[in-house]
């Protein structure tokens, strides 16, 4: 199969010959680390997941939130 770099567009090899798939070459994949690191890149957020005043939840926030779970991963059984 083969799958577009999405930094360059290369068409790349999705399998073993392509150790930095779904990047081309290292360059690109440092690129994309690059784009991440000075937030020129971001993961969308749901309204759901914003906090009262629009910005980002803290952690009370989030905790409040995960005790309210039927199944919570954190509380002993």
């Amino acid at each position: 199969m083969k799958v577009n770099c999405p930094t360059c567009n290369k068409d790349v090899e999705w399998g073993e010959v392509s150790p930095y798939r779904p990047f081309c070459s290292k360059k690109c994949q440092l690129i994309d680390l690059g784009e991440w690191a000075n937030e020129e890149k971001a993961i969308p957020v749901k309204d759901s997941q914003q906090g009262a005043m629009g910005t980002e939840m803290d952690i009370e926030e989030i905790e409040a939130m995960l005790s309210k779970q039927e199944q919570d991963f954190f509380k002993p059984s």
